[in-house]
């Protein structure tokens, strides 16, 4: 992939906001369990952050989605998982199916100040029963009059508590699993919504996430995404972002990771030596930033498809594998040249170990992925032609 100074100049963006307006507050974040988000976003919606590849008629800049990549990755060097999963929340989980498929009305009513940061968005498809199985989702939206009357639960729902709407996946009709199911926009002020109490997580600590209940929410049929029982359609393909983005801040983050393990291996003696003279060591960072390197281009790739217009599925699905199995292999091994620093709560390294296991489950846990390539390669076992 080719970049030119309007990525560079969009990277520096990035980057600089990083380093001004996360970085000094993610110690403080991660120990309260949550950030401003609101104050956030508006300031990411003020530089256009928040609407790279959308459209410019409502607000966002137009651009291709390597533009979107590019801040995907930067907001890698966050010294924090959550509130970059957060922001990847907005710009490509809950708003790419409104921004491709919403009429006028939902385009103005949400995704416009999704995009200012005036509203925080989140995204409804996960359940208690039903995580990687998204055929197998319960809640229900059922007609009556002009309205849809929902009944049902979400979980894990990142953004959740302070979220202004959700882009909701229900089932909305009794035919096959997916054939069934429709994105409806619901704001989170409707009457009958409520929220257990914030999930205690192993890592993204800085990000709110809780279940969210749906007791006879009303909200109007012209709130629904397009035509009824293409919802899983649409999901699917909000999906292939959603993972570009994964893999993309997943690189910048585990190459941060590598960095901070390479300066403190100079900085720490053993035996009247540095670390990093240890050939085990310079030999792993070499073979561990080698890998990274892969796997940017395999991002890259999978982003090339997309911007072609070409299904990117596949690779889309590769990267996202591999950025969650990687990210494991890196911070494990980073945080076996800490020692005992590295097992401290408060270690870079050990929040980074704890905020990459999630990439291995979330959008699409490790074996959907793996089921996804087999189909493409004609080896899933019911499935060849």
């Amino acid at each position: 992939m080719k970049f030119t100074a309007e990525h560079e100049a969009l990277r520096k963006t990035v980057r600089n906001f990083v380093e001004k307006e996360i970085n000094p507050h993610c110690d403080e974040w991660e120990e309260a369990g949550a950030f401003p988000i609101h104050e956030l976003f508006k300031k990411l919606g003020d530089l256009g952050l928040l609407g790279i590849h959308k459209p410019e008629e409502y607000g966002g800049m137009g651009l291709d989605y390597s533009y979107n990549l590019i801040m995907a990755e930067e907001l890698g060097t966050a010294n924090c998982g959550g509130v970059p999963l957060a922001i990847g929340v907005q710009t490509d989980m809950c708003t790419p199916a409104i921004a491709r498929f919403g009429s006028d009305e939902l385009k103005h009513t949400f995704l416009r100040p999704a995009i200012a940061g005036d509203m925080v968005g989140c995204i409804g498809v996960s359940e208690v029963g039903a995580g990687s199985d998204v055929a197998g989702l319960k809640t229900t939206a059922k007609k009556d009059g002009d309205d849809y009357i929902i009944n049902g639960s979400k979980m894990w729902i990142t953004n959740s508590p302070k979220a202004d709407f959700i882009c909701l996946l229900a089932n909305t009709s009794d035919d096959k699993p997916h054939k069934n199911k429709s994105l409806i926009v619901v704001p989170m002020n409707s009457p009958g919504i409520s929220f257990s109490p914030h999930l205690n997580k192993l890592g993204m600590r800085s990000s709110e996430t809780a279940q969210v209940f749906f007791d006879d929410v009303r909200v109007p049929q012209r709130n629904r995404i397009g035509a009824e029982g293409t919802g899983f359609m649409m999901q699917m393909m909000q999906f292939q972002e959603e993972r570009m983005w994964a893999a993309a801040n997943a690189v910048k983050g585990m190459e941060t990771c590598i960095e901070k393990t390479i300066e403190y291996c100079r900085e720490r003696k053993t035996f009247d030596t540095a670390l990093i003279n240890n050939q085990v060591i310079h030999f792993r960072m070499a073979e561990l930033q080698s890998e990274v390197e892969a796997l940017r281009a395999l991002t890259y790739k999978a982003c090339e498809l997309h911007i072609e217009g070409k299904d990117a599925t596949k690779l889309a699905s590769m990267a996202k594998l591999k950025a969650g199995r990687l990210g494991r292999e890196v911070t494990d091994s980073c945080l076996q040249y800490w020692g005992g620093n590295g097992y401290m709560w408060d270690n870079p390294v050990s929040r980074s170990y704890r905020d990459v296991r999630l990439g291995s489950i979330g959008g699409g846990a490790d074996e959907i992925m793996l089921g996804i390539i087999c189909k493409f390669m004609g080896i899933l076992p019911g499935k060849n032609s």
